[in-house]
């Protein structure tokens, strides 16, 4: 599974990739990114119109040159599955490269699922040194940056008593809370870690000399001796919270300073932001960038067919037939159907899995956005049927609502996947 040749520059670096090993932390159940999650897991989410965010991760991995990937999960995991089989699969007969999910399961020793980050790659070990990587490098299925994990590995490389490096990104002051803040020391060496403050007060000390701060974006580097060590503390199931606050107590644990664009896709109000941000002119993730591509499932569809439609700043994915209708500043899923008369501001339209209908004891519904509606800050899940004359607005500005078809988080709407909204809807 070679996918990027010329993405690694080191000679002496090409010559140490097999001894890596990729974990990707699949999540937990997703609640704060209901309703899209009721159906998937969080990595399985659908993500700029025809990726989803586990694909993130798996492509930064596979640029640097780390092809040896295990992707750790347990809730809905069954979409997540099916993506993962058609679109990583490998022939490899020697089985030096892989893309390979790992679910929560019973055994002798553990009857219980991951219990958290540390527990979950604890639970995995035995598969972990069945490949006898040399380090383990640990991502999360549910962030979103482009990121050169060769030049992290090089950096805790770089001084051979590094044990555990921990990639942090630069953030302003009224960012802090729900993250954790290192304070890096000479060498980068860090000397202090607070796991999601509640005040700036308790990281003040932590404050670089730009007046920001470096936050911990879960992604972690660890010799894999090291790994076994810091699990073998049962009580200790969160890197985060507790591996790392005790680790740099008695181990070399290194900060890398990442300081490109880095978001953690947690929420609806983030999810929906993250989308958006694509269509920008210049956006901050650049889905154009040749030599780091974001790979997902080839899917053999027709180009997008545009008859008289209005498109500005959106980006369109292929399968799609816009009629006669407006798309402005929004993400047009694969195979979306848009009748005329229609008009999308600042949503996020996910595709279709066929073209056609539903088959429902009323009769057939034709799945897509039907005639004449207006749709402004929504997020449409897979598989919806929208029907004519719909008007998702928001018009009372409501932050939080739910009825039997729509959702409102964060004064955003979401229409939950495989929802038929009828004739005349309006909210």
């Amino acid at each position: 599974m070679r996918f990027q040749e010329d993405s690694i520059d080191c000679v002496d670096f090409i010559l140490k990739k097999d001894e890596v090993l990729t974990i990707i932390l699949g999540g937990g159940k997703g609640t704060r990114l209901l309703p899209l999650t009721e159906k998937r897991s969080k990595p399985a989410v659908s993500f700029g119109g025809k990726y989803r965010l586990i694909d993130i991760p798996i492509s930064n991995s596979l640029n640097s040159g780390f092809e040896k990937i295990f992707i750790l999960t347990q809730f809905n995991s069954y979409s997540l599955n099916r993506h993962i089989n058609r679109t990583y699969a490998t022939n490899n007969i020697h089985q030096k490269s892989f893309v390979e999910i790992i679910a929560a399961e019973q055994t002798v020793s553990s009857a219980n699922w991951f219990e958290g980050t540390a527990d979950a790659v604890r639970k995995v070990l035995p598969y972990i040194r069945e490949q006898k990587p040399k380090y383990v490098l640990i991502l999360s299925g549910d962030q979103l940056y482009n990121m050169d994990l060769a030049d992290f590995m090089q950096s805790h490389l770089m001084d051979p008593e590094t044990q555990i490096s921990v990639a942090t990104n630069a953030i302003p002051e009224d960012q802090i809370y729900g993250l954790g803040i290192v304070k890096a020391g000479v060498g980068g060496m860090i000397q202090e870690f607070i796991e999601k403050p509640q005040d700036v007060s308790q990281v003040e000390s932590c404050r670089t000399v730009q007046g920001s701060f470096l936050a911990n974006m879960g992604i972690y580097i660890f010799n894999t001796s090291t790994l076994i060590d810091v699990l073998e503390d049962r009580n200790m199931a969160d890197f985060g919270k507790e591996i790392l606050p005790k680790a740099i107590k008695e181990r070399k644990v290194k900060a890398y300073t990442y300081d490109g664009y880095w978001e953690d896709i947690g929420t609806i109000k983030a999810f929906y932001e993250a989308n958006l941000m694509l269509t920008d002119h210049i956006p901050r993730f650049n889905l154009y960038l040749e030599k780091t591509p974001i790979y997902t499932r080839a899917r053999a569809l027709p180009p997008s067919k545009i008859n008289q439609a209005i498109v500005n700043q959106a980006l369109i994915s292929e399968g799609t037939i816009l009629n006669q209708c407006e798309v402005h500043r929004s993400i047009i899923g694969v195979r979306q159907l848009i009748a005329s008369g229609t008009k999308i501001y600042d949503s996020i339209i996910m595709g279709l899995d066929h073209y056609g209908y539903f088959d429902r004891k009323s009769g057939k519904i034709p799945i897509g956005i039907g005639p004449n509606c207006e749709i402004r800050k929504a997020i449409v899940d897979k598989d919806c049927a929208i029907g004519a004359n719909v008007r998702l607005l928001n018009e009372q500005n409501l932050q939080e609502f739910e009825d039997d078809y729509i959702r409102i988080v964060d004064g955003i709407i979401v229409v939950p996947r495989h929802s038929a909204i009828p004739d005349g809807y309006s909210i």
